[in-house]
């Protein structure tokens, strides 16, 4: 090729690579923002981020790109090349949809909402937190307007585009639709077989410095590089950062220490996902984890597919007795009960693999309405209520915190985020049904402690393939069919029913 072929393409690629230059500085500082800084500082915080997101959005929506792109596509490109081609354009479509005012705007209200909610979410603050959340919503239906007027995609679809490129809140309403068929029936069945089942609980305090050593022993366990990232505590566990440079928080209880283990090994998957995305890429899109739902299959693929297997008792039991002394509840038989246990509780975080669906489940339904403008932030804890006993019979009337406030998303701006972690637990089983063709003796090998088989697979059928391919593609690629959810309840059945 020659220079003067490639030439558009290398200056749009010189341009990716400075908007991902700026997009760590972004990450670092929202990181900071939630683990590190005092609560005094956030309005400067608020208004640098927005600052920032207002010049990264002027540097991907620069007039030169649209013949930079046009002229890119009938440039001599390799199939790497062409598929980051593609992703670029992808990248130009959103932002140019979407006005600078608003990208700041958005920025200042979500942080000035999530900042609040640290606060609100304790004291059972409804009242002072929708006051905020209203502000969220209506930039949030803007923003699903704009998009969807430049894509020709649907309110809600142009949202979730955001976060799963390609899919539809029809097939997601398919793939719900069935679960909320059998998911209560299996709930009950497992339930009634665990009735008999006799489980010790863990006697704590647990102190949270001895937390802290069992999770990062738990991150060392599961080959995370922490040359390349860290570990701190936030209000809302999350794993942000970049490839180079992973920060992952968790947050604890006192009173029981399964929730913050669990919780470290679940962004533990997040985190090994961009430390094992394409080097040779990075600073471009093309090196870009793939969707949000791909993002969830891999943090799942840890805490449920591996931290729940029946095997991986027995390889975290020497580190409970480690760091919180030695009890007959981590008898490696004894923690795996507890680790399947299915019970269906509030909090989503916390929620066992069979009963999680029904949460995002749950919040799918209202934040698509809220969107839709369907309804209203004042009508969220009533639905809340009523679909929180419809699909799991627990009683959440009065209890926001515990309620409609749990989760950092809806405050921060995040609409059209949550399906995706139910389809990750789909892509999550299918992968490890792919993994079991591929690799017959994989349970004897995590019995044995053996988990390299597993990031070996993962590692080559998706951390290092990018955004090179599409999401049903990469699937494709992974397990020999695009997304079956067939898997997901196979999973379930042969693991808490055979």
């Amino acid at each position: 090729m020659s220079n003067a072929a490639t030439s558009a393409y290398e200056d749009l690629q010189q341009r990716h690579r400075r908007l991902h230059h700026l997009a760590h500085l972004q990450a670092i500082a929202s990181w900071d923002q939630s683990a590190n800084m005092p609560a005094k500082g956030n309005e400067a915080r608020s208004l640098a981020l927005a600052e920032m997101g207002g010049l990264m959005h002027q540097l991907a929506t620069e007039p030169a790109l649209k013949e930079l792109l046009a002229r890119a596509e009938g440039e001599a490109l390799d199939e790497a090349q062409r598929a980051n081609l593609r992703e670029m354009g992808r990248v130009w479509r959103a932002s140019n949809a979407l006005p600078q005012s608003l990208v700041e705007a958005k920025s200042l209200a979500n942080s000035r909402c999530e900042h609040a909610w640290r606060e609100q979410r304790p004291a059972n603050d409804w009242a002072g937190y929708v006051e905020n959340l209203r502000e969220v919503v209506r930039l949030a239906r803007e923003e699903a307007r704009l998009l969807a007027e430049s894509s020709g995609l649907s309110l809600y679809d142009a949202l979730m585009d955001q976060y799963e490129p390609g899919m539809r809140a029809t097939e997601v309403d398919r793939v719900f639709g069935d679960l909320r068929q059998w998911l209560p029936g299996l709930i009950r069945e497992v339930r009634a077989r665990q009735q008999s089942e006799t489980t010790l609980q863990p006697q704590g305090p647990f102190a949270k410095e001895a937390q802290r050593a069992l999770g990062l022993d738990a991150m060392r366990l599961m080959g995370f590089d922490f040359e390349a990232g860290r570990l701190d505590e936030s209000a809302h566990p999350f794993c942000g950062g970049v490839p180079e440079d992973v920060r992952m928080t968790t947050r604890y209880r006192e009173d029981s220490f399964l929730p913050s283990l669990m919780g470290v090994i679940h962004e533990t998957g997040h985190g090994r996902y961009e430390q094992n995305l394409p080097r040779e890429w990075l600073g471009q899109p093309l090196a870009a984890a793939r969707s949000m739902g791909l993002h969830e299959s891999q943090s799942l693929s840890f805490e449920m597919q591996l931290g729940s297997h029946p095997a991986f008792a027995a390889l975290l039991q020497p580190l409970l007795v480690k760091h919180l002394g030695e009890q007959p509840a981590f008898e490696a038989a004894n923690l795996h009960r507890l680790l399947t246990r299915v019970s269906p509780g509030y909090i989503r975080v916390d929620a066992d693999e069979v009963t999680y669906p029904a949460h995002i489940i749950l919040r799918y339904e209202i934040e698509r309405a809220l969107i839709e403008g369907q309804i209203e932030c004042e009508d969220i804890p009533a639905l809340w209520d009523a679909k929180m006993m419809e699909l799991l019979g627990l009683d959440t009337r009065g209890n926001y915190k515990d309620g409609c406030m749990q989760d950092v998303h809806w405050g921060a701006g995040l609409f059209g985020y949550f399906p995706c972690y139910t389809l990750g637990a789909m892509y999550a089983a299918q992968f490890f049904a792919s993994m079991r063709r591929t690799l017959p003796d994989l349970d004897a090998r995590i019995a044995a402690g053996d988990l390299a088989p597993v990031f070996g697979w993962l590692n080559e059928n998706i951390w290092s393939q990018g955004s090179r391919w599409t999401t049903p593609e990469l699937v494709r690629r992974a397990s020999g069919e695009t997304l079956n959810p067939a898997h997901f309840r196979a999973h379930l059945q042969a693991r808490y029913l055979a």
